[in-house]
């Protein structure tokens, strides 16, 4: 992710410009053409070059980009209705866990005012939230109103009646927003694709790829499948993998999070099983890597996002290939990747084998606040940090269409209690643009049995223990509630334990920023290769 100075503000918007407005260009100048020229148009008058881009990136536009939007507006196919029991509970721990109740309810909704937010409009919210679904109340009512009366609750004041001007964020039913891709940006993704594959090929990692028949189901084309011994026992998933070969530490499942696929993280990756920057020749130094690709979301034309079983299944025959049906892993996953993360754990088969977990910007824990869908699919970009996320991942085709077609937030959102008392780090940016990583931290660190020191005499008073070993600080209450203005300079600087749940927080990154320095690398490795320890 770039940053927000006023160079790189210029610099993103002469490269979305570049590339956003060359299929019109090439459009009217093809048009041109004909309506002046007639048959004749055929005979180029300008360098072959600029002829051939222009017919192709015309007939781009015109055959491939516009039938394929209005294929991907089809509905979404919801996953089965939880029951009743199920819909309670997963409300109470919403309820349970939103900071700011007026904030949360005009994100919902677009940024609307309270008074346009009436008991017809978040019944309508509430349909699709927890029940999948849109249209009016049915015999379901009932239900809707309980829920309404507990939000009145929490927001201190009773909802009004009737309908209001409000139009509520409603993910896997609203259009499927995108924008188009021209040819030469697929052209560049190629490239970086092979300047990944060949970066990683030479830090021992082996691509395997699905069968051959396949070759044409992805665009642009991976012609470096043609050249790999290596497949995939998947369907559909391809993987990088490199061969565990320690037998005293656990290996590593990563999963990424959505881009141009793996090229931010060849260092990351390549560095796993490195000290200092030097490899180790140690074989019971070398921990196993599968790096599993999620193509939906990789800036490619290909199918469209697996279902949770479908990819669950996909990704269990990888591991059964590669560490058998006993061998324990590391869980290391980005952005995206810890939904597919909240999917392992959730899996029985999975999660048996799932040891320590290390989540990079996760966005599945309380995926119920607003932040992660309107940050993402509805935000007006300003600044340059926010226009790139906004025109090369938010509008690209297939991230669009998973997100907005097969990104069902109930299934995805992570809670402490999935993680069934496995070690976790959380690795959370003080400037993320997507996820609210104060609220995330908050919710992770307060734990009043491990980390509350134990109440004082005083009851306005709670003693909080320094995990650096120095004397235990005061912290006050307000009315009962822990003072967060105190206690979250505490969390933030916390020195990593290696027990239960530890956060890492970096101030000044901003999304996916944790890749791009070595020192902030390196405290991920240095998590990551710890939690190899465990057998």
């Amino acid at each position: 992710m770039i940053g927000t100075s006023k160079p790189e503000y210029y610099f993103i918007l002469v490269c979305i410009v570049g590339l956003h407005y060359l299929a019109p260009l090439a459009l009217i100048y093809c048009a041109s053409n004909i309506i002046l020229h007639g048959i004749k148009a055929a005979a180029y008058r300008v360098p072959l070059i600029i002829e051939v881009i222009a017919v192709a990136e015309s007939l781009f536009f015109l055959c491939v980009f516009l039938p394929y939007r209005a294929y991907l507006q089809r509905e979404a196919v919801h996953p089965p209705l939880p029951t009743y029991e199920e819909r309670k509970e997963l409300f109470r721990l919403c309820n349970d866990n939103i900071p700011n109740p007026e904030a949360y309810l005009r994100k919902w909704f677009l940024g609307a005012e309270l008074s346009e937010i009436r008991r017809e409009n978040v019944k309508e919210f509430l349909l699709w939230a927890f029940f999948n679904r849109g249209g009016p109340p049915r015999d379901d009512d009932e239900e809707l109103e309980e829920y309404v009366s507990e939000m009145e609750q929490l927001l201190g004041r009773p909802i009004e009646p009737g309908w209001g001007n409000a139009k509520c964020l409603r993910l896997t039913l609203d259009e499927v927003k995108m924008l188009h891709r021209s040819l030469v940006w697929y052209l560049c993704v190629g490239f970086v694709d092979f300047l990944t594959y060949m970066t990683l090929l030479y830090h021992g990692f082996h691509f395997h790829r699905t069968r051959l028949s396949r070759f044409f189901t992805l665009f642009p084309f991976r012609f470096q499948s043609l050249f790999t011994s290596y497949h995939s026992p998947a369907k559909h998933t391809m993987y990088w993998h490199r061969p565990h070969t320690s037998k005293t530490k656990l290996p590593v499942l990563f999963v990424h999070g959505i881009g141009i696929g793996y090229y931010p993280y060849t260092n990351f990756l390549s560095e796993l099983n490195s000290t200092a920057g030097i490899e180790s020749s140690n074989p019971d130094e070398q921990v196993g890597i599968i790096a599993i690709e999620i193509m939906p979301v990789s800036f490619r034309i290909t199918h469209h996002a697996l279902g949770r079983e479908e990819l669950c299944a996909e990704i269990d025959q990888i591991m059964l290939e590669h560490f058998g049906p006993e061998q324990k892993f590391v869980l290391a996953s980005h952005s995206y990747g810890t939904v597919v993360t909240t999917h392992l754990l959730k899996n029985p088969s999975i999660a048996k084998r799932i040891g320590p977990i290390v989540l990079i910007d996760p966005v599945s824990i309380l995926l119920h606040l607003p932040d992660v869908a309107y940050n993402f699919t509805r935000r007006l970009p300003v600044s340059a940090n926010e226009h790139q996320l906004h025109y090369f991942a938010s509008m690209d085709m297939g991230v669009s269409h998973t997100l907005s077609r097969h990104f069902f937030w109930n299934q995805n959102i992570l809670w402490k209690d999935d993680l069934d008392g496995r070690r976790m780090t959380a690795s959370l940016s003080g400037r993320d643009l997507i996820v609210d990583t104060t609220a995330v931290g908050r919710y992770l660190c307060d734990r009043p049995k491990s980390v509350l020191g134990g109440y004082t005499d005083e009851p306005d008073l709670v003693s909080i223990e320094d995990p650096s070993g120095s004397e235990s600080s005061t912290l006050r209450l307000r009315g009962g509630e822990m003072d967060y203005e105190n206690i979250d300079q505490e969390w933030k600087s916390r020195a990593w334990q290696g027990t239960g749940i530890d956060v890492i927080w970096h101030q000044d990154l901003d999304h996916a920023q944790v890749f791009d320095s070595r020192t902030s690398r390196l405290k991920l490795i240095a998590v990551i290769r710890a939690y190899c320890e465990e057998r």
